[in-house]
């Protein structure tokens, strides 16, 4: 079998898996769950206007409200979650060499997505076919539920932040293979992309408490040979202990030039969400009545584990990197106040454009870079 990722993952295995372990999520009576499609559609089609408006991105936005919407539940978003999986990795996974490894790997995969379907609530995939929006019903349900918010503000407070998110890869239609390409390196590099098998040495809305599934025993996940199903669980953080198994895994096992490239992804990542969170908050009064107790309710349990920052995030093995993640609204307001959005734009432009990690913290040094 040729080296790629058919070999590397039962992918299908991994979504079976998944399916089987999740709860159907709160209950629902049938036109009330017509009620919550109808919400949510409704206001995913309404979002990119609103997003328009703040960043002036209005050819993105009339893309971006031609997207796919997909409103599904926690077994579906498993499945199209490994797709997304499937589609970043590429050809970065070697064909393991121990029988049955693709499968053991998808029996990994699939019980950490299982248990991430009970926490994503909408979830931006620039990564399959031309990008889809993935909101999860019962997800959504819960969440607003437990923060006893109105319903058609939180589904549109929802929807603001991922059509963000999907007006920002339409203005900038180079950022996914951006991403995807440091990814692949780093798999390659952990994984062994070279024939014999050697190596150089690992955008969405999350509500904490959420259900959780049991993974399978660790002597499971370290079968198979090639280390796949333990990376797998390092990206996934699917372990009882629900930390990292390699703690400084960046410094440990890569080499200096791919620690930059993940750095810097993890700037992007960090640009990435601060610019949702500036946005919805700037259209949320004038759309959302009831924002600043959503937000201030929101925060309150918010845990910052989106799928793509998820996988960076294991990659790293260092919470303290999301203190850069958690920067990028800073420097979305700071470069406003020197340039506007329309300053801030210029990111979109090019991977030329992004800011660097030392410039999140700096948002003066990026505009002086970018604009003179």
């Amino acid at each position: 079998m040729a080296r790629g990722t058919e070999g590397a993952v039962d992918w299908e295995h991994a979504a079976r898996r998944a399916a089987g372990v999740v709860k159907a999520g709160p209950p629902i009576d049938r036109p009330g769950l017509e009620a919550l499609v109808g919400s949510l559609r409704s206001s995913a089609v309404d979002a990119p206007a609103y997003v328009a408006d703040v960043t002036g991105l209005t050819e993105a936005a009339e893309r971006a409200a031609d997207g796919r919407v997909l409103v599904v539940d926690r077994a579906r978003w498993s499945a199209a979650a490994a797709d997304t999986f499937r589609a970043m990795a590429g050809e970065a996974l070697p064909t393991p060499r121990v029988p049955g490894a693709a499968r053991v790997a998808g029996e990994q995969l699939g019980w950490a997505l299982g248990l991430l379907s009970t926490r994503i609530l909408g979830q931006y995939d620039p990564y399959v076919g031309d990008g889809r929006l993935l909101l999860v019903a019962p997800n959504v349900l819960a969440v607003q539920r437990q923060l006893d918010a109105d319903a058609a503000d939180f589904h549109l407070w929802v929807c603001l932040h991922e059509q963000t998110h999907a007006v920002q890869f339409a203005a900038a239609p180079w950022l996914g293979d951006h991403l995807v390409g440091v990814l692949q390196d780093v798999l390659r590099s952990q994984l062994g992309g070279d024939d014999d098998g050697e190596h150089d040495g690992e955008h969405g809305l999350v509500p904490d408490g959420a259900d959780s599934a049991e993974p399978p025993d660790d002597d499971q996940a370290d079968a198979g040979g090639g280390g796949l199903a333990g990376l797998l669980s390092r990206l996934t953080g699917a372990t009882r202990s629900g930390t990292p198994e390699v703690p400084g895994l960046l410094e440990a096992i890569l080499p200096r030039e791919q620690q930059e490239q993940l750095t810097a992804a993890i700037a992007v990542m960090s640009l990435l969400e601060g610019h949702a969170d500036v946005v919805m908050d700037e259209v949320g009064p004038r759309a959302i009545p009831t924002v600043r107790s959503i937000r201030e309710a929101f925060e309150r349990r918010r845990d910052e584990r989106t799928l793509s920052t998820l996988v960076m995030r294991r990659l790293l093995g260092m919470d303290a990197k999301l203190l850069q993640y958690r920067n990028g609204a800073a420097f979305v307001r700071g470069v406003r106040e020197q340039v506007g959005h329309a300053g801030l734009n210029a990111v979109w432009s090019g991977p030329e454009a992004l800011p660097t990690p030392a410039e999140i913290a700096d948002p003066a040094a990026w505009v002086t870079r970018v604009h003179g």
